[in-house]
C-alpha cells in the first residue's frame, strides 16, 4: 500500500500535515519512515497511530535519524533493535580519524623502534591531516583515500610518497579489521609506479670513474665497491662492524642498521633476522682492505633497538669510519645514511658521473646481477626481501625473458644432466 492510498482514510487536516513531512508515510495501522543509508531506501515503522501529535514525533525521529546518516553516527541496532536491518548491520566503532591514528600508533610502536616510529608519525600526521583529523572514521570511503593519495603524490616525491601510502595502508587495514570501518581502504592507497621510481644504476664505465677518479682514500674506494656488490642499503652499510666478516667462508652477516639519528637498529627484514651475503670477488676483496684499514680502531659496546622497548648490547668494532679519514679528533665514529649521502655526493661530482641518489648503489647490484642471468631466489634473498616478486615487479626490464644467449645457456646445463641432441639420421620425412 503506497503512501496516498494508505493516508485516504486520514483527515483532510492530518493528510495536508503529512504533506509538509516527506519521508513520514502511514502503512497499515501505524506511521513509518524511510531513509537512505548505505545506498539503499530503508523503511521502519515506528508502530505509532497517525495523530497530529505522532506525525510531529515521526517528523522529527526521521531528521535525526538522518543526521546521524550524515555525520556517520547512525547505528542501525541502536535505533530500530528489532529491526531485520538490524540484524544484519555491522556496528562500527565511532571515532575520528585523528584519535584512531593515535591509538594505532600507540599499539604499533611496542613492535618497532624508536626511529621508525618518528617515521610512521610523520607519515601519519600527513594522512590524517589531508583526510580531516576530525572526519570519522567510519565515514571514510575509498574515493575519500584516493583524492588523498593524488595530493601526496602532487606535493612530495615519489619515495616519500610511497612511504607515506605504505604506512597509511597498514593503518587501513588495521581501522576495517577493528570494526572503525567496513571499507576496504588499504586498497585504494596503493603505492605509485611512476617513472621517477624506477631504478638508475651506474654503468660500469661510471663505476670504474667513481672509483679511479672520485675517490682519493682507499676507504673509500673499498666502500663504494662493497656497497656496488652486495647491494646493502646504505644504513646496512653504515652499520656494518669487523665482527661481521667471515673472510675465510667469503660472506657478511647483516646484523643491524644505522639509522639517520646515528642509533642502531636491527635490519629491515622479516622479524629483524640477520642475514648472510655471500660476496662476490670484488665485495671479497673491498671486505678485506675496510678490515685492515679498521683494525686499530677500538671496539666499544653498542646498543642495538630491537624495538621501542627492547634491545641488545654488542662489542662492536666499525668497519667503515669516519675516523679513518678524520683529521679533527672529535667526530662519529659510524656513517650514518646522511653523511654516506653527502660523501658519495661528493665523489660523484669529482669523479664527473651524472648525480644519483647513493641508494642507487643497491640497485646497481640487482640490475648487473639480473642482467648477468643470476638466480632470482638468490639475489633476492642477498638483498633481504622476502621472496622475488619485488624483483620482478621493480626489475622487470633487466629480466631478459627472451634471449638467445639465455637460451644456450639452459641447454648447456641441461646436458650436464644427461640431455644429448637429436641424432639427424632420425629425422623422417612427412607421413604419406
Amino acid at each position: 500500500m503506497g503512501r496516498e492510498s494508505a493516508s485516504q482514510g486520514l483527515s483532510q487536516a492530518l493528510r495536508e500535515l503529512m504533506a509538509k513531512h516527506p519521508g513520514v508515510e502511514v502503512h497499515g495501522p501505524s506511521l513509518r519512515i524511510w531513509f537512505m543509508w548505505r545506498g539503499q531506501r530503508c523503511r521502519e515503522s515506528l508502530g505509532l497511530t497517525p495523530t497530529r501529535a505522532n506525525i510531529k514525533h515521526a517528523a522529527q525521529q526521521r531528521a535525526a535519524v538522518v543526521h546521524a546518516v550524515k555525520v556517520g553516527t547512525f547505528d542501525y541496532g541502536e535505533w530500530f533493535p528489532g529491526s531485520k536491518h538490524a540484524r544484519g548491520a555491522k556496528r562500527l566503532r565511532n571515532a575520528r580519524l585523528g584519535e584512531a591514528a593515535e591509538r594505532y600508533l600507540e599499539l604499533k610502536s611496542i613492535d618497532i623502534t624508536t626511529e621508525t616510529e618518528r617515521r610512521y608519525r610523520h607519515a601519519l600526521d600527513a594522512v590524517t591531516e589531508s583526510l580531516g583529523v576530525d572526519l570519522l572514521a567510519s565515514t571514510l570511503t575509498p574515493e575519500d583515500v584516493q583524492l588523498m593519495r593524488g595530493e601526496l603524490v602532487a606535493t612530495r616525491q615519489v619515495a616519500t610518497a610511497n612511504h607515506y601510502l605504505a604506512v597509511a595502508s597498514g593503518f587501513f587495514a588495521w581501522l576495517k579489521t577493528n570494526g572503525y570501518t567496513d571499507q576496504d581502504l588499504a586498497g585504494a592507497a596503493e603505492r605509485i609506479r611512476a617513472e621517477d621510481a624506477e631504478p638508475d644504476p651506474f654503468t660500469q664505465e661510471e663505476f670504474r670513474q667513481l672509483i679511479e677518479r672520485g675517490c682519493l682514500h682507499p676507504q673509500d674506494v673499498a666502500a663504494v665497491t662493497l656497497a656496488v656488490y652486495t647491494g646493502l642499503r646504505p644504513g646496512e652499510l653504515c652499520g656494518l662492524a669487523r665482527e661481521d666478516l667471515d673472510l675465510e667462508r667469503g660472506c657478511l652477516t647483516v646484523r643491524r642498521s644505522v639509522t639517520r639519528r646515528n642509533e642502531l637498529k636491527v635490519p629491515k627484514t622479516k622479524e629483524g633476522r640477520d642475514r648472510v651475503i655471500w660476496l662476490l670477488p670484488p665485495a671479497l676483496e673491498a671486505a678485506r682492505q675496510l678490515h685492515d684499514l679498521s683494525a686499530e680502531l677500538e671496539p666499544e659496546v653498542a646498543t642495538v633497538a630491537l624495538t621501542r622497548h627492547q634491545s641488545r648490547t654488542e662489542i662492536l668494532t666499525p668497519l667503515i669510519s669516519p675516523t679513518v679519514q678524520a683529521r679533527q679528533p672529535l667526530i662519529n665514529r659510524w656513517f650514518n645514511p646522511p653523511s654516506w649521502h653527502t660523501k658519495v655526493t661528493k665523489l660523484m661530482k669529482r669523479a664527473g658521473v651524472r648525480h644519483r641518489r647513493p641508494y642507487q648503489t643497491r640497485h646497481t647490484f640487482a640490475c648487473w646481477s639480473l642482467t648477468a642471468h643470476g638466480n632470482l631466489a638468490f639475489i633476492a634473498k642477498q638483498m633481504g626481501h622476502k621472496d622475488y616478486s619485488m624483483l620482478v615487479k621493480v626489475y622487470a626490464r633487466w629480466i631478459d625473458s627472451e634471449s638467445q644467449d639465455e637460451a644456450e645457456r639452459i641447454w648447456k646445463e641441461m646436458k650436464k644432466m644427461g640431455a644429448t641432441d637429436l641424432d639427424p639420421g632420425t629425422r623422417r620425412g612427412p607421413i604419406s
